[in-house]
């Protein structure tokens, strides 16, 4: 490819350049419209061409001037027949050029764009992407030149690809007068109008290659005219074959007329993914099947189960199921349920929701006990119903997974059984044990086993086959001849020396047999020869001319058919999930870096873990795979008695003869198996680590689905005297990171409905402001919230809220007003402060939605407003989130799990919270965050949501009643199908009115409308209406009339007194169906519709603030604990020292904690403290509730820490390898010489490396720790952390010290950048660096992905664009401070990588800096154009 591909042309601009550049681009632009052939600019102005336009148009109307239209077909009647021919192959291929031109998307395709990125701007084709630089004025005017401009742009011109001489109109430029190739790549703004004009001189001046003429006149071709006349006679003009081209062209008009431009063929694959208007999303948009089963089954879309396999999926699931402890009467009911529920979703096509609400009676088990008739009492019931619930909701997520697994199982089990059929036939083949084993294969690893026994065994046929089917080898494509290049084990098995493995006296399947103790014993012959001797008679030169060799071979062939017996394996398997351990193992590089205090220190010395454990414990499994994965332990997993076990399968295995023979055989044989266990331990102890890892993040997944639903379930806040579900009004305050009575107080008010009506600012809300405290009262008692919501992001919140709450009681605020149940006066109660989680807000406040919802307001307002909107609808605020979601937290091991998964389980939780509570079809066409619901409802997905709201719209923007979702009225659009319809239409619900003679009452509860008769026949009897009269109501008010009358008459209390057991009885004899549960919930919806079912709005407990407030749990900050503090005061005369967490907690350290030993009196206590001293102390108290904190400085608490007790039995933790390290370290330590050194500055820690990392892992970046250096007291390190898990550690050299202890005057780091004290060296230095790695992760070229992945972006970018280039940066993790610099210069170039330093104040590349990223990307573009120029 050439390298003028490669750099983008568009060199970067501020924006004030930007915008003068665009101003001249629309001037020159202007020009060009008005210029002639020869480019001469009109000297006429607007105003005069505008009264000549309408001079013209005048002149026309009358009739003074002749249009030109009208002078062409004056003109075509005159012209001779080839003159029109030629005049009419000149139009058509004007009009197909203008037709290219003016190409674009129609307004449907546009307004599909719109609606799926709301921040899509519509832009002309014909209008370029960017704005060139321009080096002066003349410049302007000059003709587009191609080259390097266009390398790395993102719309790269395909004619200069194909040839350096056209220009961007595909024509070839004259060697003269064109700019250079480097032309307008590298912005050139420093340059002096004298430069430039010496610069294109030069360009002028510079000799150009010649290109031959493509045609012209006689001159130019130098003949005489005679000459042309002669060559023109024997050779023709070159007009014989236009016929034949104006055809072609006739014919490609046609065709583009026919084509249309579709999405893809304007948007990138990514984009068209991103916003799922893929064809794929299409068709999962109209098909007629729940979209979230068309996701999942993708892969399986194929795959049709027979009703054999369908009855053995229910078996396989229940066996498969976590057990619970169902007694042993109800294990056939509870595999009747789960096959029932795979009958629903695989037949009926229902999801789970649906399932769970309209087919509970399946999921119940109720049995009917008889009781003792009583004699007094003729009219009570002759039995008493039992209920015992089988399955649960997240059973029934659990049962469709479990139908994924299977699928996949009986896919692969066909695949190996179409093989196994194939060899079959083509060798007759006979393999019992495969057979045999492959229909009773359960799982994927049975699975596996069998076919590596399959190309173990016949590895031979199954390449004769394969070759038989057409694979060649070689160039000329002929077969490759069978067997010519077999393996070391075909050619054992199929040449004599595979007597000697058979001479083992007992076949590997045999042996399985043996231990897997299944029928009777196979017992092992033993030749009438010793094994040396029977060697010796097989010699079979050249492979096999040693004796010693061939018995070799031999017993390796013997281990490899047992390690490959699937029988075997399924021995070895058993035994490993039964008696196998874990052990974790420490390595050289965790020995120092797993401290006492280091998360990993739990399972350092970690032995004898039983497999069942480890299950119990899946966070801290999935740590130590993630410790063995950064090299500082060894998971291994073993079989606990081993030597018993090995010894168990030699019996099973050697002979039970007595003779010198026999002994020598099963030496050879106890060799064999030990052969063979070595390479089953390698397989096992991989699938077991496996096996566990999928089951442990599978658990951990399922906890954050149970607390994700736990912060779902909860309805609106509810203040005093509301009912439950109501949306309250909200005042919603916060002071962000900022202390009360230094920075601002940001609010925001917000309505019932969402609306943001007002907001502002307050100074303080202290006392001592009186005004900010007036304005406050003032506003509360205008707007007359139901609640006041404050959060934020520091401990100073709480003394926020505890300033509101003294407002709040001293100006008596008091909330809306209400009905007192007990009297029925009027009431009200003090208005409630209350502190919000946050969680959601912090993640809105700076997101994109937030930007477009209310651009006006600034991030901390917006904070305010999701803080409100939280109080009033938590469950819409998560679902707003979108794949955002996983960045909450909502376990402490999260992020060991892929995040796919835990979306997936979020997602879960999300579907069943949404359907629980339903979906108003009619509020979600008119609210967005509504409408983020639509998604979870049952049956739709994200691409049916979309199109459901679409064709709501295009039907008038109104849903009447849940029948003209599936069936429209004439005219209008279908909004779904009626397989979807039947899933989701009892979750959306239209608000009832009873003015409206169409609307249905049922239409807005949770019955489904299969169920409308039930209810309806429940109102009639409930209101003791016969058939006349019903039959009455229904023809003078339509089906829904008799529930009408029942809610208009307010009887629906009477609905009580029905019996529903006879109900369901007759319902079940009569039509076999199980209604009693649907018959509670049609009684309860009659009586309340859609009633709140969730529960209360949950208020934070202490620790929950806290945590929030501070980021501290009780695991890392606990009373015992010994940590940094900095001193805030020093009270000399109570001698108390008043001091702060990092964490923002405030504390004290009384006089009785201070010291084991007073200081003389005449010492003062700031003689021995400082203001900003950084000293370590123990947590004596802890108040969680109060923020308040109690520290001791004595030796005891200090030195003396507390170490964590860890729950282990004696023989499962490795005491003595514990004390053989600690001693390894303190020797170390001793060699090293190191004397513990204190800093007076706030950032000094007295931390090594692997600390404060460990430290700044929950900084910000750009922060930095002061610590000690290892090369000795005239050295100091600075830690600061550049990215996540990305930290740089500076060595400063200490100059001009006054003592070994002080900070030396002069700092000079890499002998480059000299200090002259710490502070000025961390704004300058690392402050600067961290300022420029900020600008280039901003910085639209960044990747924040790996190097991998950011290379597989720039493949996938360019084989999406063949023609074009790009390039990217991306963090380089090994050497903290460095970027990646990653480039493909077109889609069949090498990928390039470059490296980029941060430095203070600049970028480094190639040894030459950059002051920003702008220049940075200009440099690149020119440092690689001249590499390419001097490669050329």
């Amino acid at each position: 490819m050439d390298a003028r591909n490669l750099i983008e042309g568009e060199a970067e601009l501020d924006q004030e350049e930007n915008e003068i550049s665009l101003d001249e681009d629309e001037n020159v632009n202007e020009r060009r419209k008005s210029n002639g052939i020869n480019g001469r600019v009109d000297d006429s102005s607007e105003e005069e061409d505008d009264d000549e336009d309408e001079e013209a148009a005048r002149a026309i109307r009358d009739g003074f001037i002749v249009d030109e239209e009208e002078e062409e077909e004056e003109e075509e009647e005159e012209e001779d027949p080839e003159a029109r021919r030629r005049r009419k192959h000149r139009e058509k291929k004007r009009r197909r050029e203008e037709r290219a031109r003016e190409e674009g998307l129609d307004e449907e395709d546009f307004d599909l764009i719109q609606e799926a990125n709301p921040n899509h701007e519509r832009r002309l084709r014909s209008e370029p992407q960017f704005k060139r630089l321009k080096r002066d004025h003349e410049d302007q005017d000059r003709a587009v030149s191609g080259g390097l401009e266009d390398m790395f742009d993102d719309e790269d011109d395909v004619n200069s690809m194909l040839d350096p001489r056209m220009d961007k109109l595909g024509r070839f430029r004259s060697d003269r007068g064109i700019p250079n190739e480097l032309d307008d790549f590298i912005e050139e703004d420093d340059l002096s109008d004298e430069e430039g004009q010496e610069r294109r001189q030069e360009e002028r001046e510079r000799p150009r290659p010649r290109t031959k003429l493509l045609g012209g006149d006689a001159r130019m071709s130098g003949l005489d005219e005679d000459a042309l006349d002669t060559m023109q006679k024997a050779f023709g003009n070159g007009e014989e074959y236009d016929w034949a081209l104006e055809l072609e062209e006739d014919m490609e008009e046609n065709a583009l007329g026919d084509q249309a431009l579709e999405l893809k063929d304007v948007f990138e694959p990514s984009q068209l993914a991103e916003k799922l208007l893929t064809d794929e999303d299409n068709e999962i948009r109209w098909k007629d099947e729940p979209e979230r089963f068309q996701i999942a089954r993708k892969s399986y879309k194929d795959l049709v189960l027979t009703e054999e396999q369908f009855r053995e999926e229910a078996l396989w699931i229940s066996r498969m199921m976590p057990k619970r402890r169902l007694p042993e009467n109800l294990m056939e009911p509870y595999q009747k349920s789960v096959a029932k529920v795979l009958e629903f979703f695989i037949k009926d096509e229902v999801e789970v929701p649906f399932v769970f609400q309209h087919r509970k009676d399946y999921l119940i088990h109720a049995v009917k006990t008889p009781v003792t008739p009583d004699p007094s009492n003729p009219d009570a019931p002759q039995y008493v119903v039992n209920a015992e619930k089988l399955l649960n909701q997240n059973d029934l997520w659990q049962i469709l997974e479990y139908d994924l697994k299977f699928r996949a199982l009986i896919e692969k089990r066909n695949s190996l059984q179409q093989t196994y059929d194939k060899l079959c036939e083509a060798s007759q083949v006979n393999d019992t044990i495969f057979e045999e084993m492959l229909p009773a294969a359960e799982t994927m690893e049975e699975l596996q086993d069998l076919q590596d026994y399959l190309y173990f065994q016949h590895a031979s046929h199954l390449k004769d086959i394969n070759l038989t089917n057409g694979k060649t080898s070689g160039k000329n494509g002929t077969h490759r001849r069978p067997g010519t290049n077999r393996s070391l084990y075909e050619r054992i098995r199929n040449g004599k020396l595979y007597s000697l493995v058979r001479a083992f006296g007992i076949s590997a399947d045999a042996f399985a047999q043996n231990a897997l103790k299944e029928g009777r014993r196979q017992y092992a012959d033993d030749p009438n020869v010793l094994p040396d001797d029977m060697a010796d008679s097989l010699l079979d030169p050249p492979e096999f001319s040693d004796s010693a060799k061939i018995l070799a071979s031999a017993k390796m062939m013997f281990a490899e058919e047992i390690a490959m017996s699937p029988k075997m394996r399924k021995v070895m398997r058993q035994a490993y999930y039964m008696t196998g351990v874990v052990e974790s193992y420490r390595t050289e590089k965790g020995l120092r870096k797993i401290d006492e205090e280091h998360p990993y220190y739990d399972f350092k010395y970690l032995r004898n873990q039983q497999l069942s454990d480890i299950a119990r414990q899946p966070d801290m499994y999935l740590k130590m795979l993630k410790a063995e994965e950064e090299g500082l332990v060894d998971i291994k997993v073993r079989l606990q008695k081993y030597e018993d076990f090995a010894k168990q399968l030699f019996n099973d295995l050697a002979s039970d003869n007595f003779s010198e023979i026999a002994d020598a055989w099963n030496d050879q044989r106890k060799d064999v198996l030990e052969m063979a266990l070595k390479r089953l331990e390698v397989v096992m102890s991989k699938g077991v680590k496996e096996n566990l890892k999928t089951r442990c993040e599978d658990e951990v997944a399922a906890a954050c689905r149970e607390e994700y639903l736990k912060k779902l379930d909860q309805a609106p806040y509810k203040p005093a005297g509301m009912t439950i579900g109501t949306i309250p009004r909200i005042l919603a305050l916060s002071c962000g990171t900022g202390n009360p009575g230094r920075d601002a107080i940001c609010w925001a008010w917000v309505e019932e409905d969402g609306r943001v009506l007002e907001n502002g600012k307050y100074p303080d809300l202290r006392t001592d402001d009186e005004k900010s405290k007036q304005n406050f009262i003032e506003l509360v008692q205008r707007r007359k919230p139901d609640a006041i919501g404050v959060s934020g992001f520091t401990v100073a919140t709480n003394e926020l809220v505890q300033d509101i709450e003294k407002i709040v009681t001293g100006s008596d605020l008091r909330g809306a007003e209400y009905e007192d149940p007990e009297t029925g006066d009027e009431t009200s109660k003090k208005l409630e402060v209350v502190m919000v989680n946050d969680e959601v807000a912090r993640l809105y406040q700076t997101s994109d939605r937030a930007a477009t919802e209310h651009p006006g307001l600034p991030p901390l307002t917006r904070y305010c407003v999701a803080l409100a909107k939280y109080l009033q609808n938590p469950m819409k605020e998560y679902a707003a989130l979108g794949r955002d979601i996983v960045s909450i937290s909502f376990h402490p091991s999260q992020q060991l799990v892929p995040q796919d998964k835990i979306f997936k389980q979020l997602e879960t939780a999300m579907v069943d919270m949404v359907n629980l509570c339903g979906v108003d079809i009619n509020e979600a066409v008119g609210d967005m965050y509504t409408a983020n619901l639509l998604s979870y409802v049952c049956g739709l997905g994200p691409r049916k949501a979309t199109s459901v709201l679409k064709a709501i719209n295009a039907n008038g923007g109104f849903v009447t009643t849940r029948h003209e979702l599936a069936v429209p009225e004439e005219g209008k659009l279908q909004v779904m199908g009626p397989r979807v319809w039947n899933n989701c239409a009892s979750f959306l619900f239209i608000e009832y009115d009873s003015s409206e003679p169409a609307s249905d009452y049922l239409d807005n509860t949770r019955v489904h409308p299969e169920d409308y008769e039930l209810g309806r026949k429940m109102a009639a009897d409930a209101l003791e209406l016969d058939e006349e009269d019903v039959k009455a109501e229904i023809d003078e008010a339509g089906p829904g009339a008799v529930v009408r009358r029942l809610i208009k008459d307010e009887a629906q209390d009477k609905v009580n007194d029905l019996i529903l057991e006879e109900y369901a009885e007759q319902l079940e004899r009569g039509f076999n169906q199980r209604k009693r549960a649907t018959l509670e919930t049609i009684r309860a919806e009659l009586q309340v519709a859609y009633e709140e079912l969730r529960r209360p709005f949950a208020l934070l407990s202490a620790d929950e603030i806290f945590t929030m407030l501070t980021g501290e749990t009780r695991e890392t900050l606990r009373e015992g604990m010994v940590v940094p503090v900095s001193i805030k005061r020093v009270l000399n005369h109570e001698v108390v020292l008043e001091v702060v967490l990092d964490c923002g907690v405030k504390g004290i350290i009384p006089s009785d904690k201070m010291w084991d030993q007073p200081p003389p009196e005449h010492v003062r206590l700031n003689q021995i403290f400082s203001v900003h001293q950084t000293i370590r102390a123990g947590i004596a108290a802890l108040s969680r509730s109060g923020f308040g904190i109690t520290l001791s400085l004595k030796d005891e608490d200090v030195r003396r820490a507390p170490r964590k007790q860890l729950d282990r039995m004696e023989d499962e933790w490795d005491e003595a390898q514990e004390k053989r390290d600690r001693e390894i370290l303190q020797e170390k330590n001793k060699g090293s010489g190191r004397t513990q050194r204190v800093i007076k500055h706030p950032l000094f820690r007295s931390f090594n490396a692997a600390q404060a990392e460990e430290y700044l892992g929950s900084q910000a970046r750009g922060d930095a720790v002061i610590r000690p250096s290892s090369k000795g007291l005239d050295h100091i390190a600075i830690t600061w952390k550049v990215s996540d898990n990305v930290y740089q550690h500076i060595d400063v050299l200490e100059l001009d010290k006054e003592n070994e202890f002080s900070v030396g005057k002069t700092l000079k780091i890499g002998g480059k950048y000299v200090y002259s004290d710490l502070d000025e060296l961390i704004v300058n230095h690392v402050k600067a660096m961290a300022r420029k790695v900020d600008e280039m992760t901003l910085h639209e070229k960044y990747q924040s992905g790996t190097k991998a992945e950011t290379e597989r972006w720039l493949t996938t970018y360019t084989e999406a664009n063949p023609k074009r280039s790009v390039y990217a940066f991306c963090i380089n993790p090994k050497y903290p401070g460095y970027f990646h610099l990653c480039f493909k210069a077109g889609q069949h170039a090498q990928l390039g990588t470059w490296q980029v330093k941060v430095i203070p104040n600049a970028f480094e590349c190639k040894n030459n800096a950059y002051p920003d990223m702008r220049a940075l990307c200009n440099g690149f573009k020119l440092l690689f154009s001249n590499l390419h120029s001097g490669k050329r």
